[in-house]
């Protein structure tokens, strides 16, 4: 749950300064771990704990969380490496990542728990740490719904974050899942494309061409700005990325809710496809490339997941091959059935409709053929904080294998 601090001037300077000593304390852990080969909490914690707490002023429970972000940084490139997220050994990336200890940006956040940090929801204040000494009554924004979670399920770490000049406190909450539903009457089938954002296979397009403008716009702004290559220029460029970041992430927000909404109030599963992989495969002309590479439809699908998840509505990938070709009246299926980017119709029934709304309910009979086929919900489990461990897999069963010709059965449900 991400909570707005609402700091005095003297606040939000004690604020910064707790920040720059919690990271150069850890740029200097991170070095000490990098030299002796030690990146375990407690062997790292005899080496460096001491010094710590005397060289930056913290205090015990901060010294700590400094010693376990490092270590967690370390489990997390490791874990990046073994991936191969990194390239491949001896390459460029390979060897940048692993040549040099991992440094910590002055404004990087400082994880808080309970002794560190202590919340009045009512009154809309927390009390909170600093290397200047404890903060009491610094002022928060939240809603009535983030009160109300907060009051509830917030358990755990929050971490203290600095964003482009705002403070922000990210609370943990254990929110618990409705029941699964096992029973769906149908599928919302989703087609996800590039002009148009998110289709239902009831006929809903979500960010359409409106998006699309705004987009184009945005992108002829970057090239500009990019030709003049001015510092100037530069700041601009860094200040427009974060406010695309956040206009998609808030889009991706609203689509996932309503179509999540919209599944639970009729009853049904959700259906969406499967595009792992989908960079590699398609083969895009130069000026089409940074149009289709634009959009986090990764980060869509995660928001549906979760949603799904807590409401107990049941998601199931399909097979995204031919969607977009095939018939949803007769199920011919031909390349010239895909008249324009906007409009299919069908060669050999004359069926016509809305490319994108003809693809979603394709893949809403997909589904519905995978459901009836023995197949499970394929929401993945939330993926907990890196600690070192391995995830756990599910194997494929019986019925997902019979039903693999007609769609892909995701592992992790």
């Amino acid at each position: 749950m991400q909570v707005r601090l609402l700091p005095t001037s003297e606040q939000a300077a004690a604020l910064a300064a707790t920040l720059s000593a919690c990271n150069e304390a850890a740029t200097w852990v991170s070095r000490v771990a990098f030299d002796e080969k030690v990146k375990k909490n407690f062997p790292l914690r005899k080496l460096v704990y001491g010094e710590v707490k005397a060289r930056w002023a913290l205090g015990a429970q901060a010294a700590q969380h400094v010693i376990k972000k490092t270590c967690d940084a370390y489990a997390t490139l490791k874990a990046n490496l073994e991936a191969g997220n990194l390239g491949q050994p001896g390459s460029k990336r390979y060897r940048k990542a692993t040549e040099k200890p991992i440094a910590f940006r002055p404004e990087g956040a400082q994880p808080y728990d309970d002794r560190m940090l202590s919340w009045q929801i009512t009154e809309g204040r927390v009390s909170v740490w600093t290397v200047c000494g404890r903060l009491k009554g610094v002022a928060f924004a939240a809603s009535a719904e983030q009160l109300a979670t907060l009051a509830l399920y917030r358990k755990g770490e929050s971490d203290l974050v600095c964003r482009d000049g705002m403070w922000f406190l990210l609370a943990t909450c254990e929110v618990p899942e409705a029941p699964p539903n096992t029973g769906p009457v149908d599928f919302l089938g989703v087609d996800l494309g590039v002009v148009n954002i998110a289709t239902t296979s009831d006929g809903e397009i979500m960010a359409g061409r409106e998006l699309s403008r705004i987009r184009n716009r945005e992108r002829e702004l970057r090239t500009k700005l990019k030709k003049k290559n001015t510092p100037s220029a530069k700041r601009r460029l860094k200040k427009r990325r974060r406010k695309e970041t956040r206009r998609a992430r808030d889009i991706n927000h609203k689509i996932a809710k309503h179509v999540v909404a919209e599944a639970e109030r009729t009853g049904r599963g959700i259906a969406l496809e499967d595009l792992t992989g989908i960079r590699e495969r398609v083969r895009l002309a130069k000026p089409q490339r940074a149009t289709h590479s634009s959009w986090s439809f990764a980060q869509l699908g995660s928001f549906i997941a979760y949603k799904a998840r807590r409401a107990g509505v049941p998601v199931v990938y399909v097979d995204a091959a031919y969607t977009s070709r095939t018939c949803a009246e007769c199920g011919h299926i031909d390349r010239a059935n895909r008249v324009s980017q906007a409009w299919f119709a069908c060669r050999s029934c004359g069926f016509v409709d809305h490319a994108d709304r003809n693809g979603s309910r394709n893949i809403r009979a997909r589904a519905w053929e995978l459901w009836r086929c023995g197949a499970s919900s394929t929401v993945p489990a939330p993926r907990p904080r890196w600690r070192g461990g391995v995830g756990r897999k599910r194997s494929i069963t019986a019925s997902d294998a019979r039903c693999a010709s007609r769609g892909s059965i995701v592992p992790g449900g």
